[in-house]
């Protein structure tokens, strides 16, 4: 249970704020908020790959992974703690304090993210555990977006005291604090069981390429690409249905989306239910072409119907849930796999190739979003929206997202790493580790041969 808690209260506080703290920034030039999200995904093209390779290289007495909750926690804790400090500058000054303070948050929540997530692939080698850890996880995650969601204005209130940037700056040290005691309780309480059934000492180009090796990694990442997009677009695009096609309050899209998260925690653990009984790769296909048929099916439905729609939308986010735990086991059952094909493991650089897709996912994502609303005429400014710009939030609602899923059903199908596989890939690997330290007891037994007869 440590593993699972120690990045969500920090992140989901830095994704619900540093856009408003970017707006009072860039006030006057909002197109930078946009050059300076994008150059930072541009160098996460380069530090996720090598954070990756520096954390299979580390050699501790803690393993791989662990060492780095350590060392970037309290880094990672201050960077985000001045992200979240407004100086009190001209706007030029303002400005390259955002992008070197961004720049630093940035590398420090890579540093310190891939190792904790590449944790899910060596904490246990059991694929049903592997899902039970994730799904625990995904839990968590919904528990604290709903205490932010309840706490996190009123801490900016309350500590601000009018003084909305002094209200960020220690709500966000508060949570800092949090975030960093939750690493440091992982770190101490976690350990990594999983090693290399034979460790090997090959330079970081060669790892690059091998990783490529892997055929079902290269599938992997597609998936995390399609997988991270229908629910992202739903979500951004909840807001705009609630309002405008419901016709409903903000107070009320705040209820409802909490309601959607309630059920997301609930499907969460009904995919350690389900893959007790099924094989993973089946309940994420099929999950996904209800969830296809079930979109594009609510497009049809009347949006005045209220109860219903609340009680439909509740059933959707059950649904949605099912396959993110399944998604993260995966990652770790290719892992396996690569180390099985190709005799090398390479948690690190698999897990933060993933990571570097699922960002790239939820960039394309955006950017869709956004075009489709400008494309259908909708008018933020605007009393009353076109019938283009209402047909145009709710396809990116509904038949969207349907697509987006059917798509992502199609990318499961090409993953192999089911569960009569695992089984055998697991006692293969086994057989490995076993014939490695026989083999290494046996040159120990003769090197202390060799000193006692000198």
């Amino acid at each position: 249970m440590a593993w699972v808690t120690p990045d969500v209260t920090l992140f989901l506080a830095l994704s619900c704020c540093l856009l408003i703290i970017f707006i009072r920034i860039f006030w006057s030039c909002p197109a930078l908020v946009g050059v300076l999200l994008l150059s930072v995904r541009v160098i996460d093209a380069v530090t996720d790959p090598v954070m990756g390779a520096l954390a299979d290289r580390t050699q501790s007495k803690y393993g791989r992974f662990r060492p780095w909750l350590l060392w970037i926690a309290f880094p990672y804790a201050l960077f985000s703690v001045l992200m979240f400090t407004t100086p009190d500058w001209g706007y030029n000054s303002k400005v390259v304090y955002a992008f070197v303070t961004y720049f630093l948050l940035s590398v420090t929540y890579t540093a310190i993210n891939i190792p904790y997530c590449s944790l899910g692939g060596v904490i246990t080698n059991d694929p049903k555990e592997r899902v039970a850890c994730q799904a625990y996880r995904f839990v968590l995650v919904g528990i604290a977006t709903l205490l932010l969601s309840l706490t996190l204005l009123p801490m900016v209130d309350w500590f601000g005291g009018g003084d909305k940037a002094k209200g960020y700056q220690l709500a966000m040290t508060v949570l800092a604090i949090i975030g960093m005691g939750m690493f440091l309780f992982c770190f101490a309480s976690v350990r990594e069981r999983v090693r290399p059934a034979v460790p090997t000492h090959d330079d970081m180009k060669n790892d690059f390429k091998d990783v490529w090796k892997n055929d079902q990694w290269v599938r992997i990442l597609l998936l995390t690409l399609c997988n991270v997009c229908p629910g992202f677009i739903r979500m951004a695009a909840t807001m705009y249905y609630v309002t405008w096609v419901m016709g409903q309050s903000t107070h009320f899209a705040t209820l409802f989306i909490s309601l959607g998260v309630v059920g997301m925690m609930i499907g969460s653990m009904l995919a350690k239910v389900l893959t007790d009984r099924w094989c993973k790769l089946k309940v994420f296909f099929w999950t996904n072409i209800a969830l296809a048929i079930f979109s594009c099916a609510f497009y049809f439905f009347d949006p005045k119907a209220t109860v219903m729609i609340v009680a439909l939308y509740f059933l959707l986010n059950i649904l949605h849930q099912i396959p993110s735990p399944l998604h993260w086991s995966l990652m770790a059952d290719v892992d396996d796999y690569g180390e099985w094909k190709t005799g090398k493991r390479i948690t690190g650089i698999s897990f933060s190739g993933n990571l570097f897709f699922l960002k790239l996912g939820l960039a394309i994502a955006g950017t869709m979003v956004g075009f489709l609303l400008s494309w259908y005429g909708y008018d933020a400014s605007a009393k009353a929206q076109s019938a283009s710009a209402m047909n145009g939030i709710m396809l990116l609602f509904t038949v969207i997202p349907g697509v987006g899923y059917l798509i992502t059903a199609g990318v499961v199908r090409l993953l192999k790493v089911d569960r009569e596989l695992m089984k055998k890939i697991q006692d293969d690997l086994e057989k490995r580790r076993t014939n490695y330290r026989e083999l290494s007891e046996l040159q120990e037994l003769k090197a202390a041969e060799s000193v006692r007869k000198a």
